[in-house]
C-alpha cells in the first residue's frame, strides 16, 4: 500500500485528545469549524504553529501521519498562500472517515512554548 505523509499544526488542547485517542484519531472539529485541514509540507505546518497556536495558546505542536494514497488522492490539494500552504479540506462531518485512513500512529516532531508562558 502507498503511503502520503501528512503534518497538522495543534494546540496543547487538541494534542490532548489525540494523546488520549492512543494517538490513533484527530478529534471532532468544534461547532463554527466545518473543515479539518492537514498541510503537506513540515515547513507549512512550522509555520502555523509559531504564528497562530504559539501566540493564541502559548504552545504549539507540529504533528506527522501517513495516510493511505488512495483515500488521500480523494482530496483536491488547496494552495492557500504561498508554493508551501498546501492543504486538505476535509469536510468535519468526513473526520471520521479519514481518522480510519490513518496508517500507524500520530506523531509529534516539533514542539514551541512561549517562553513567557
Amino acid at each position: 500500500m502507498s503511503l502520503v505523509t501528512i503534518f497538522r499544526p495543534v494546540g496543547p488542547e487538541e494534542l490532548r485528545l489525540i494523546k488520549e485517542s492512543g494517538w490513533k484519531k484527530f478529534p471532532p472539529r468544534l461547532p463554527g469549524q466545518p473543515i479539518f485541514y492537514p498541510v503537506l509540507n513540515e515547513e507549512y505546518a512550522i509555520q502555523i504553529s509559531k504564528q497562530w497556536n504559539l501566540h493564541g495558546y502559548g504552545s504549539g505542536f507540529v504533528t506527522k501521519f501517513q495516510i493511505d494514497e488512495p483515500y488521500f488522492s480523494k482530496f483536491e490539494k488547496q494552495i492557500v498562500g504561498g508554493e508551501i500552504h498546501e492543504e486538505l479540506w476535509v469536510p468535519a462531518s468526513e473526520l471520521d472517515e479519514f481518522n480510519d485512513h490513518i496508517v500507524g500512529f500520530i506523531e509529534v516532531t516539533k514542539e514551541f512554548f512561549n517562553p513567557q508562558e
